[in-house]
């Protein structure tokens, strides 16, 4: 695995309980802040090629706008019907503290 760190927020992007979009032309992610921990995931729900940003966040739990599948943002695991295919996670880290960077290994 290698380290490809990029920054891809300021720690003030993105509130408490809050899901942001952040793109680019390589990528497409969900940045999360719980607790005030950062978590980011791939943006689309791998059932219904929904934007989860668009979704419901409760806790660590994304839930998917178009079929309401439900993924922990932590892990990625799928937690109910119709999704069942995990949907992939990105480490998260602060640098000079107030940048979000994420590892896009």
């Amino acid at each position: 695995m290698s380290d490809k760190w990029i920054k891809i927020a300021n720690i003030s992007d993105v509130e408490e309980d809050e899901v942001i979009l952040i793109t680019s032309e390589n990528y497409s992610l969900a940045l999360y802040k719980i607790k005030g921990e950062f978590y980011a995931t791939d943006n689309i729900c791998t059932h219904g090629n929904a934007c989860l940003t668009e979704g419901y966040l409760d806790g660590n739990i994304i839930e998917c706008p178009r079929h309401q599948g439900r993924f922990n943002v932590k892990t990625g695991k799928a937690l109910c019907s119709p999704v069942t295919t995990d949907i992939r996670t990105y480490p998260c880290r602060l640098k000079n503290i107030s940048d979000v960077e994420v590892n896009l290994f």
